[in-house]
């Protein structure tokens, strides 16, 4: 198998710390894998905000992960620009955080206008608690059809 697509594949069994239903790759914040051949592989990480607590954690099991693969030598490099969007989250991440419970983000364009779905029973009969949720990327939310909460993933 390609270096490329090993590395791809030990990516997508690193979990987001704050989301463990989610991989890094299905969160969208893997920007790229290189290999040369001739220089270490380098594999490139965007925070998903600016001060996220969770970046040395992710940074630091991006590296494990590596290590454990027999990459040892693979630099793990910090890709700020373009910063990263909720529309990464790949359509397989999306689907998790459903499963899981938390609404994924409907997209900047839709945001402001659609309500926010229900992920347990699908109800579009919602409200806003507070736009700060367990992590300042998710605000909480209430189904008003089968009154349980929710985290919504915001759209950044």
């Amino acid at each position: 198998m390609e270096t490329s697509s090993r590395i791809w594949g030990v990516l997508s069994r690193v979990s987001d710390p704050e989301l463990p239903v989610l991989s890094i790759v299905d969160l969208g914040i893997v920007r790229y894998v290189r290999c040369d051949g001739e220089s270490p592989p380098r594999v490139g990480i965007t925070p998903t905000y600016s001060g996220c607590p969770a970046t040395e954690v992710i940074r630091a099991a991006v590296q494990t992960a590596l290590v454990g693969a027999g990459y040892a030598d693979a630099v793990v490099e910090e890709v700020l620009s373009p910063p990263w969007t909720s529309e990464w989250l790949t359509q397989e991440g999306r689907r998790k955080l459903e499963a899981f419970g938390i609404a994924p983000p409907l997209g900047p364009d839709r945001a402001a206008s659609h309500p926010i779905a229900c992920p347990r029973c699908g109800s579009q009969s919602t409200r806003l608690v507070s736009h700060f949720g367990s992590t300042p990327c998710k605000a909480h939310y209430r189904c008003e059809a089968c009154d349980e909460p929710f985290d919504y993933f915001k759209c950044l």
